[in-house]
Order: structure tokens, then sequence, then C-alpha cells
């Protein structure tokens, strides 16, 4: 009795985009970025080192890996298109917190609550026993 995945062609990772043609060619692409060495300003590079995790190297190179085309261009194309939101998701400054005080409602409201919880919680222990 023959099973299933012997002798029908199809290996781990064949499948989806490519099928097995993944397994015959090599169009994966590998696109590196010195990060460190580049001219984007000193808060970018923090950013995006940041964002980047696991992509960055020790060296500050970022490494981009795309294999999820068919041909090599789409695949390098893919991977610049991945640099380039990366690039522009670090180029964007996040907001920054304003400092809030809670409303006068809100500190009534929560001290409120504050005098039922004490108030729960001093009637639980009103009896006590003597002690021997």
């Amino acid at each position: 009795m023959r099973t299933l995945d012997r002798g029908c062609g199809i290996r781990p990772g064949a499948s989806g985009p490519g099928g097995q043609n993944v397994n015959k060619v090599s169009t994966a692409v590998e696109l590196r970025f010195r990060v460190n060495e580049s001219s984007l300003p000193p808060d970018v590079k923090e950013r995006l080192i940041a964002l980047a995790g696991r992509r960055m190297t020790a060296d500050g190179v970022l490494l981009i890996d795309s294999r999820e085309h068919r041909t090599q261009a789409q695949n390098r194309e893919a991977a610049r298109a991945r640099l380039v939101a990366l690039l522009t998701a670090a180029a964007k400054r996040p907001k920054r917190r304003k400092p809030t005080r809670p409303g006068a409602g809100a500190r009534e409201k929560r001290l409120e609550s504050k005098k039922q919880r004490s108030a729960v919680k001093a009637t639980r222990g009103s009896g006590r026993r003597p002690e021997d």
C-alpha cells in the first residue's frame, strides 16, 4: 500500500505560489541594507532598528528575504517594496503624548467607589474572637 506523500512529487514548502517550481529553481532573494552606513537621520535609524527586530544583524545590516513569487525579478521587487515600507514606517515620528488630568467628575466617581469598597470590607471583620 502506497502512502499519499510517497511518489507524488510534493515536498514540504512546495505548496502555494510556485508549486513544484520552488523545488527546481532558485528564485529566492536576500536584500541587504547597511543601516549604520546609510545617510538616514539618527532618529530614523533608531526607529528602523527597533522595527526590524530579528532581521537586523549585529553588524547593523538589515536582511530582507523574499521567496514568495515564481521569478527572481518579482522577489526582488517584493523585497524592495518591503524595505520601502519599513523605511516609511521608521520615518514617521510617533505622536507625543499630552499629559492630561482626570476631570472633577472622574475624581469624585473614583472616591465614591473607594468609599463603597471600604464599607464592604469594614463589615467583614466586625466579629473578633477572644484569645484564649
